[in-house]
C-alpha cells in the first residue's frame, strides 16, 4: 500500500546502519501490520477508502463496497470519482492539508445519506513536502437523518394544525351566517311573491349547495391535518379507489383525461380509516390532473406483495426535477399558481398513520408515479433473521376499467 512508502524510503535510507537480521524483522513486521490493519478495516461497519494523492483507490473495505455497490477487486486502482459518481476529487483535495467532513447523498445501489470524513495521511515532515495519500471514512446516517426529518415534520404539523384550526374557525363563522340568511331569504321570498321565488329558487339552492360544499371541504381539511387517531375498519381498497375515481369522474372527463384502473383481485380487506384513505386518493388524483392539464393518461394500479399492498398513481404530465421531488413534502411548497403546498404533506401523514409509506418517482417531460405502500397486517413486532429475503410480487391484475 502506498501509505507505507514514506516509511520504506526512510528505512532504505538507513540500511547501512541496520543489521541484516533487523531488516528481515522490519519487513516481516510491515507485512504483519498490513494484514492486521486490513482485517481491522474489514471488520468495521463504517466504510474505509484509502487513496493516493491523485485519488486512485489503494484500499476499500467491505462496508464501503456495500454502500457503493462495487467489488473491491474492481474498484482498487480506479479513481474515486469513478466509484462515487459525481465526486470531484480535485475540488475536494485542492490545496487541502487538513481534514474535512461533509454529508453526501447517493442514489446507487439505493438512495442513502452518508457522512464522509476525508483526512490526509501525513506526519509533520511529510506535510511540508506534500500529501502522500488520504483516508476517507464513511458513515451511514440515513436512519438518523430520517428521524430528524420526522421530528421537524411533526413540529411543523403541530404549528400548521394550530394555524389551520384558527383559519377554519374564521371561515366557518361567515359560512354559518350565510347559510342562515339564505334560509331566511328563501322563506321571505315564498311569502312575498311566489313567481319571483320560482325564478330565483334555483340560484338560492345553488348558493346553499356551495356553502355546504365549503363546509365539507373545511371538515375534510381539518380531519386530514389534525393528528387524530384513525378509525380503523376492514376496508376494500379497490372499492375505495373506484369510489374516489367515480367522485372525480366529471372533472376527469372535463379535462379530457383517460383514466384506467388495473386492480389486483387478490388484495385482502385491510384495517384502514376509509375516509382518510379516500382523502389521499382524492389529493393524488387531483395532483395528477393538474400536472397533465388538458388531456393525458392516468393509470391507477393496486398490487399485492408478500408484505404489503401497493397503490400506484401514474400520469404522463410534465413531471418534476429531482430537486422538486425532494421538496414536495415541505409545508407551503407548491409548483401550482393557486396551490396551498399542504396536499402531499397531508397525504404522507395519513399514510404513515396507517403504518405505511409514500414514494415518488418523477422525470421532467415524462410524468410522475406516486406509490402508497400499506402493510398487509398491522405492524406490532417481528423477529429479524440474519438477512431479509427479497420481496416477491404477486402481480395478479384484474380487469381494466375505463372511466
Amino acid at each position: 500500500m502506498n501509505m507505507t512508502s514514506g516509511f520504506l524510503e526512510k528505512l532504505l535510507a538507513r540500511l547501512d546502519r541496520v543489521a541484516p537480521g533487523d531488516v528481515q524483522e522490519y519487513l516481516l513486521r510491515l507485512v504483519r501490520e498490513k494484514g492486521f490493519f486490513e482485517r481491522v478495516f474489514e471488520a468495521l461497519e463504517e466504510g474505509v477508502i484509502i487513496c493516493d494523492e491523485q485519488g486512485h483507490i489503494n484500499f476499500i473495505n467491505r462496508a464501503a463496497c456495500r454502500l457503493f455497490g462495487v467489488e473491491a477487486a474492481g474498484a482498487t486502482g480506479k479513481m474515486l470519482g469513478e466509484v462515487v459518481r459525481g465526486l470531484d476529487w480535485g475540488l475536494l483535495t485542492h490545496g487541502r492539508k487538513a481534514a474535512m467532513s461533509r454529508d453526501l447523498e447517493i442514489f446507487y445501489p439505493e438512495n442513502r445519506y452518508l457522512n464522509f470524513y476525508l483526512s490526509p495521511i501525513a506526519d509533520d515532515e511529510e506535510a511540508s513536502a506534500g500529501v502522500p495519500g488520504y483516508v476517507l471514512l464513511l458513515r451511514d446516517i440515513t436512519q438518523s437523518r430520517k428521524l430528524t426529518e420526522e421530528m421537524i415534520e411533526s413540529e411543523r404539523m403541530n404549528a400548521l394544525t394550530l394555524m389551520a384550526a384558527g383559519v377554519a374557525h374564521e371561515i366557518g363563522n361567515p359560512l354559518n351566517s350565510l347559510n342562515i340568511h339564505l334560509q331566511l331569504l328563501e322563506r321571505k321570498l315564498k311569502k312575498a311573491d311566489k313567481d319571483v321565488y320560482v325564478k330565483v329558487k334555483e340560484q338560492v339552492e345553488v348558493a346553499r349547495g356551495e356553502v355546504q360544499r365549503l363546509h365539507f371541504i373545511i371538515e375534510q381539511f381539518l380531519g386530514a391535518i389534525r393528528p387524530t387517531r384513525p378509525n380503523f375498519e376492514l376496508t376494500d381498497v379497490n372499492k375505495t379507489l373506484e369510489s374516489a375515481v367515480n367522485f372525480l369522474a366529471p372533472e376527469l372527463k372535463d379535462r379530457g383525461i383517460q383514466t384506467r384502473l388495473q386492480l389486483s383481485t387478490e388484495i385482502p380487506l385491510l384495517r384502514l380509516d376509509g375516509n382518510q384513505i379516500k382523502q389521499t386518493f382524492y389529493n393524488l388524483i387531483k395532483n395528477a390532473c393538474q400536472a397533465m392539464g388538458q388531456g393525458g393518461n392516468l393509470l391507477i394500479r393496486s398490487e399485492l406483495t408478500d408484505y404489503e399492498v401497493r397503490i400506484q398513481f401514474s400520469d404522463n404530465g410534465k413531471g418534476m426535477s429531482a430537486d422538486t421531488v425532494g421538496q414536495i413534502f415541505e409545508p407551503y411548497f407548491t409548483t401550482k399558481k393557486t396551490g396551498t403546498g399542504l396536499g402531499m404533506l397531508i397525504v404522507r401523514r395519513i399514510v404513515r398513520d396507517h403504518g405505511g409509506e409514500l414514494s415518488v418517482e418523477s422525470e421532467e417531460g415524462v410524468g410522475t408515479t406516486v406509490t402508497i405502500h400499506l402493510p398487509r397486517t398491522a405492524r406490532s413486532m417481528r423477529f429479524l433473521g440474519p438477512s431479509e429475503p427479497g420481496e416477491g410480487v404477486k402481480a395478479d391484475e384484474g380487469g381494466v376499467i375505463d372511466v
